[in-house]
Formats: structure tokens, C-alpha cells, sequence
């Protein structure tokens, strides 16, 4: 047998109880997914902006970007709704290195499952304490999800897991907004597909139960660009793409059509930079089109304090990515405040 049982951790309900959240964070994370799924649904004309680090790896420097963007929040309150990216399961691609702060809290030292779960719900807890903004947090392995269940606003399922049965049967039972991205190869039908099992009841094995679920109608798609055959990015963000997804989205009976664009990843070809003017671009979109502007619901941005990425190791950057490159805050603040003016 190949697999070395270590240690059996905690349930997710004992994880709770060793790092609870409080009746006054209850409130807020409620007032905060109410206002994440009216966006979703249309029963609010905000935009969402889903932003943050391509992967929170230092809980001091994720705190004090959630701070920087609670404060813009509350200028543009009346327009868009920011929802930081905390992103704690983020691996390198290939899964060398780096293994994401859940199983890897320290990034310089060897993994600790236990010591990842604990550090990263202390992350997202004091996140909330100190802006009042429940974050986002993408579902790279389904079970995880239960340990988090009590603090996130909002989920994404990314281009690689997109085709899992396990994620999207995992989908169908949560509450709360997710964004199935397209797959690597670009292809809106799978994409589609997922949120159409997503949006469904199942019944499956979860955690050693037989578990039922009802569907999520939440469940919607996000365009984070396609890499072809020869390892070349295209980008699927132009108005083109959002008209194609459009139609495709009206030939399925699917509650709350919606989609947000991914700025970053194949849309850019990692270029952070161009994040801004692809952001732009979509924004343009919706103006021109009625249509494109019911459907368009929100962006995401990687974004960090400074710009950019490092390597990990003795010369640490503060603030500084140290997976995919990330938009500085300065541009980052720009960028958000033309978003509002132009929603």
C-alpha cells in the first residue's frame, strides 16, 4: 500500500470549536453573502470584484491588504462589491515547491496539515474582524471545503478541477455563490456542464457519509482565458467571447446566468500589467451591449502590495507574490476607483 496514514486529523466541527468564530462575525458574513448573491441573481445592479493575491501566503500581509481594501470599500459602496481574494490552498502548478498555506503554513518549512488548517482559519477570522469583508477562497480539494464553510463569501472551482465529478457534486450542496472556471482548453461546453450538475441535487460520499443535496443555483462560470495545444494563451474576455457565451448560456435551462471575468491567467498571459486594460475592456463591453451587462457580473484581479512575484527565500519582499505575478496596491486602488466610475 503506498499511501502512509500519518495522522488523523480533527473533524471540521472539532477545527471549529478549537477556532470559533463570533455571533458578531455570523452577522457579518450573512449581511455579506446577501449581498454577493443579490449580485449573482440581479436582485442588485452592484459589480463585483473579486481581488487579492494570487495565493495568501504571509497573514500579515494579507491582513494589511484586506485593511487597504475595506477602506476603498467604503467609498464605492454604492457601486461595487469587494470581495478580497484569499486564496489558501494555492500550489504551484505543477505541485513542486510551494505547497499553498493550507498544507504548507510556513513557506521555508515542510508541510503541517493541521498547523495549515489552524493558520489559515485564524487568517480569515481576523480578516473579518479587522474589515468587516468575508473573502474568497478557491476549492482545490472538495473535503477542505468544511473547515471554511463559516467564513467564506464566495468560491471558485479552477480550470483544472472544473471536470471533477467530486468538485462539482461538492458544488451542489453549498449555499453560497461559486464560479466554475473554463478548462485549460478553453472549452465553454465543459465549463457549462459543470454548473449544470452543480445547479442539481445528487447524492454521494462525502467525508465517510452518504450525503443529498439540493442544487446550487448560484453556481455560475468564469472566463479565465485557454492555453491551445503548443502552449499559447488565448484570451476569451472580448466581446466576441461574451456574446458566444451569451447564446450558449440560452440554449440551457440554468438558473441566474452569470459570469465573471478572470483578468489574470490566460487572459493576460500572465502579463499583470494588462490586467488593467483588459478590466477596461469588459467594462466597455457593457455598455455596449444590454445584454453582456446582465450577464457580466463582476472581474477578478491578483493583486498584492507590491508588484509582481519573487522567489521564496532569504531576500523576502514584503507583500510581494510569491506564485503567479500580482498587480501592486497603487495600481490596484486606481483601477478600482475607474471600475466604479465607470459600473
Amino acid at each position: 500500500m503506498s499511501f502512509k496514514f500519518v495522522k488523523q486529523l480533527p473533524s471540521p466541527e472539532e477545527i471549529k470549536e478549537m477556532s470559533p468564530v463570533t455571533e458578531e462575525m455570523k452577522k457579518v458574513k450573512e449581511t455579506r453573502d446577501r449581498l454577493i448573491q443579490d449580485v449573482i441573481t440581479g436582485n442588485s445592479d452592484k459589480f463585483l470584484v473579486i481581488v487579492g493575491p494570487c495565493s495568501a501566503d504571509n497573514e500579515e500581509a494579507v491582513c494589511d491588504y484586506t485593511n487597504r481594501l475595506a477602506k476603498v470599500q467604503e467609498k464605492v459602496a454604492d457601486r461595487l462589491v469587494l470581495v478580497p481574494r484569499i486564496y489558501t490552498n494555492k500550489p504551484r502548478t505543477t505541485g513542486e515547491g510551494y505547497k499553498g498555506m493550507l498544507h504548507q503554513p510556513d513557506p521555508e518549512a515542510k508541510p503541517d496539515v493541521l498547523a495549515g488548517i489552524l493558520a489559515i482559519r485564524h487568517m480569515h477570522i481576523r480578516s473579518i474582524k479587522e474589515t468587516g469583508l468575508t473573502s474568497a477562497d478557491e476549492m482545490l480539494y472538495p473535503d477542505n471545503w468544511h473547515y471554511l464553510s463559516d467564513l467564506l463569501s464566495y468560491v471558485a472551482i479552477g480550470a483544472r478541477s472544473v471536470e471533477n465529478q467530486e468538485h462539482r457534486l461538492m458544488v451542489s450542496g453549498l449555499d453560497i455563490p461559486v464560479g466554475m472556471k473554463n478548462p485549460t482548453s478553453g472549452d465553454f461546453s465543459v465549463m457549462l456542464n459543470s454548473v449544470v450538475a452543480a445547479q442539481h441535487g445528487h447524492d454521494f460520499i462525502s467525508r465517510g457519509w452518504e450525503v443529498s443535496t439540493e442544487g446550487n443555483p448560484l453556481t455560475h462560470t468564469i472566463l479565465r482565458g485557454a492555453v491551445n495545444k503548443h502552449g499559447n494563451t488565448i484570451p476569451n474576455y472580448h466581446y466576441e467571447d461574451l456574446q458566444l457565451l451569451l447564446e450558449m448560456y440560452g440554449e440551457r435551462d440554468l438558473a441566474n446566468p452569470a459570469v465573471i471575468i478572470d483578468s489574470n491567467h490566460s487572459n493576460s498571459g500572465k502579463k499583470y500589467e494588462q490586467q488593467i486594460r483588459i478590466v477596461k475592456e469588459v467594462l466597455h463591453s457593457r455598455l455596449v451591449s444590454k445584454d453582456i451587462r446582465q450577464l457580466v457580473k463582476g472581474v477578478m484581479i491578483e493583486s498584492y502590495i507590491e508588484p509582481g512575484n519573487q522567489k521564496i527565500g532569504p531576500n523576502h519582499v514584503y507583500g510581494k507574490s510569491i506564485t503567479d505575478p500580482c498587480l501592486g496596491w497603487d495600481e490596484t486602488e486606481k483601477l478600482l476607483y475607474t471600475i466604479a466610475e465607470l459600473c
